[in-house]
């Protein structure tokens, strides 16, 4: 058995090859130690050159609804309102915590395919997610902030 790094597409061809062939090795044996070496370096391999990436939250909450032939009628127990299944679907409300675990449990979702940086809503180029305070934004428009008047 010699082992090295999957570097090249050629090896990593080989690599499979000699995966097959040894798919029906008895646990505990030399060639079932080969496999699970070979499986590690075949998969470091892939996901340095074959990078998965994570789907956005709402198309998983669509694909789930395809797959299980809801409406959007149907996750208005998972998420609110009519109106707030609308805005999550098209992307411009993000799901809170209590929606993830209540789609999670609902549609089977796994958790982490709900939470993260592309759970936010999708904003506008330019658009702060932060407000201005509001005596910064009347001063802005011209008015002026006067303390202790009436």
């Amino acid at each position: 058995m010699r082992i090295q790094p999957v570097r090249t597409a050629a090896e990593h061809d080989a690599a499979l090859e000699r995966i097959t062939e040894l798919m029906s090795a008895k646990p505990g044996t030399e060639e079932s130690d080969e496999l699970e070496v070979l499986v590690t370096l075949v998969d470091a391999y892939e996901a340095r050159h074959f990078p998965m990436k994570v789907p956005d939250p709402v198309a998983v909450i669509r694909f789930q609804m395809e797959q299980q032939g809801l409406s959007r009628k149907d996750l208005e127990p998972m998420i609110g309102t009519r109106a707030r299944v609308s805005e999550i679907l098209t992307g411009k409300r993000a799901l809170t915590l209590p929606m993830i675990r209540r789609l999670h449990h609902g549609l089977r979702i796994p958790l982490d395919l709900l939470v993260g940086m592309a759970a936010a809503p999708r904003r506008a180029p330019g658009h702060s997610a932060r407000k201005a305070p509001a005596a910064a934004s009347r001063a802005s428009r011209g008015f002026a902030v006067q303390r202790g008047a009436r």
